[in-house]
């Protein structure tokens, strides 16, 4: 039997399709209002400085995550919609 090399973690959210000039403040503030965060990692291009258009949540709770999911999978944000689910 083979074990995938990645577990999935429930609470860990991949976050896509970001604007290049999003904030990891922004993304906080916004995932904030569904539950208590643990984490949050807005990914840089080390080269550029810039964002990479992706970041990474993490909730207290898997419920919080799944209402995160259920709210803005597709919601807009800096002219663009996100893509929102289980990292």
């Amino acid at each position: 039997m083979q074990q995938d090399a990645a577990q999935e973690n429930p609470k860990k959210l991949f976050v896509g399709n970001l604007s290049f000039n999003t904030t990891r403040e922004t993304v906080e503030s916004i995932f904030s209002e569904y539950g208590t965060l643990t984490d949050v990692a807005l990914i840089i291009d080390r080269m550029s400085g810039r964002s990479k258009g992706i970041a990474f949540v993490t909730f207290e709770t898997q419920e919080q995550a799944q209402a995160a999911i259920e709210a803005l999978n597709g919601f807009e944000v800096d002219g663009r919609e996100l893509i929102v689910n289980v990292a």
